[in-house]
């Protein structure tokens, strides 16, 4: 391991300048007009996979964008590790708040990162992540240090929801069958303070619609004396949750899976700070449900947020109209016990029941996903924990994530897996957003770990 370490450390440079060359592509999934760079994007992975040593490398087709495939087998008596990863990016709009280009990748210094971070468009979510790992198995080919066979998929639409990979995942489960899946698309707590990922929260999302009268009227003639959907709209949002930051649908929490207070201790101390908390994001004051940290209700607790929200006029000047229609997207977290279907279901009822007559409502279900959790007292944990702990030099906390991966439950129910979430981004990492970053320490530290992680999974 000391000679892959040394490999490692001897090519830091042409890890960093390889990575540039995958974030120079603009793989933007969502966009069509983009087609052609993410068709580029899977095939510049394919041949970086095929670079580092791996065998019977493919673009395979999918129902949309391909997936990037490669395996290195080396005895099948050894275990079997499954590494995932995109290649696809959200939009980089707005452009104009960028402060240099989204796909031409550059490194400067920040407060957190004052050895550099790469500012770039999926320089964190999730090229800079999944390219760790095929620089971390070249250095293990080319040291001869490979503990146990690897595959790897890299697909291009994690961004618009991986439409095309349960169909994959069940036409290719034998050439996909695994022991493990590992996938760095998640952060760490802090530097100060590595974790590994053990909980995800699921998705339900929806689109709501209230409609009133049959056109847009004129707020002077009939201001007053009908129903105003965008009123209607704002007030019944207002009335989903409580001033104790309680969700009112019902039943909501009938499935919650409660943590014991010793789980809830054990997360605690990952030493939640309000102050820096807030300054981080530029915040007075916090809020959130009464009874828990920070830490936890961005975690252990279902959350319900609007994501948008929209109606009337919205151009330049004023108009005087009273909007036929009022619209928004609302997201909601789950916790383990969870489904999207039940959370939908229970939703488009109470929306339905707290509308007042004078409207009508309509709720559009969208994508959904399945809440996720690891215990800590596994061996894929485990072996995370030892890896990370061997990179960074200090102790790796177990550490339950807001965010949802909805491929993760995807691939325990295909593939008989469970996934570990060795992710080594910070939240601050401006994923989704202009400015998106990656810390150069946290790339390499990433290379360094994941080798050890071979190493220990394989020995049990």
């Amino acid at each position: 391991m000391n000679e892959t370490q040394n490999y490692i450390q001897e090519n830091k440079q042409r890890f960093l300048d390889e990575l540039f060359d995958v974030l120079r592509i603009a793989s933007i999934s969502a966009d069509p007009a983009y087609k052609d760079e993410v068709l580029k994007c899977a095939d510049t992975v394919a041949d970086h996979l095929k670079k580092a040593g791996a065998d019977n490398v493919e673009v395979l087709k999918t129902k949309g964008y391909p997936v990037a495939y490669g395996e290195k087998m080396i005895d099948p008596a050894l275990p079997t590790v499954l590494v995932y990863g995109h290649y696809d990016v959200q939009p980089a709009d707005p452009l104009e708040l960028w402060t240099s280009d989204p796909f031409e990748p550059v490194v400067k210094k920040t407060e957190l990162h004052p050895d550099g971070a790469i500012f770039a468009r999926g320089s964190a979510d999730d090229k800079g992540q999944f390219f760790m790992h095929v620089k971390a198995f070249e250095a293990m080919m080319k040291t001869n240090s490979l503990p146990c066979n690897v595959k790897f998929i890299i697909e291009g639409e994690e961004e618009v929801g991986s439409a095309s990979l349960a169909d994959f995942l069940e036409e290719n489960k034998e050439k996909l069958k695994c022991d493990v899946i590992l996938i760095s698309d998640t952060h760490i707590y802090s530097v100060e303070q590595p974790t590994v990922t053990t909980g995800l929260r699921g998705l339900s999302y929806v689109e709501v619609e209230v409609e009133g009268p049959n056109r847009d009227l004129h707020s002077g003639l009939y201001g007053g004396a009908v129903p105003n959907p965008i009123n209607v709209l704002a007030k019944m949002i207002g009335d989903l949750i409580d001033d104790k930051g309680h969700i009112t649908i019902d039943g909501f929490y009938d499935n919650v899976l409660v943590v014991s207070d010793e789980d809830r201790k054990e997360m605690n101390k990952l030493k939640d700070d309000p102050e820096t908390y807030k300054k981080s994001i530029g915040l007075n004051d916090i809020q959130g449900e009464e009874g828990y940290t920070t830490l936890e209700r961005a975690s252990i607790r279902p959350t319900l947020d609007v994501n948008g929200i929209w109606g009337g006029y919205t151009g330049e000047g004023a108009k005087t109209v009273i909007a036929s229609k009022a619209f928004a997207k609302i997201s909601m977290r789950l916790v383990p016990n969870q489904t999207p279907e039940e959370i939908t279901e229970k939703f488009t009822k109470y929306f339905e029941k707290i509308a007042p007559k004078s409207v009508k409502v309509k709720v559009t279900p969208h994508h959904g996903g399945m809440p996720y959790v690891l215990e800590s007292d596994t061996k894929e944990f485990q072996a995370a924990k030892k890896a990370m702990e061997q990179a960074f030099g200090r102790e790796v906390l177990p550490y339950r994530s807001g965010g949802s991966i909805p491929i993760t439950s995807l691939f325990e129910k295909v593939l008989g897996a469970k996934s570990v979430l060795m992710g080594f981004g910070l939240d601050s990492d401006a994923i989704h957003s202009p400015n998106e970053h990656y810390g150069l320490y946290n790339y390499y530290k990433g290379i360094e770990s994941i080798p050890y992680f071979f190493e220990y999974y394989t020995k049990g």
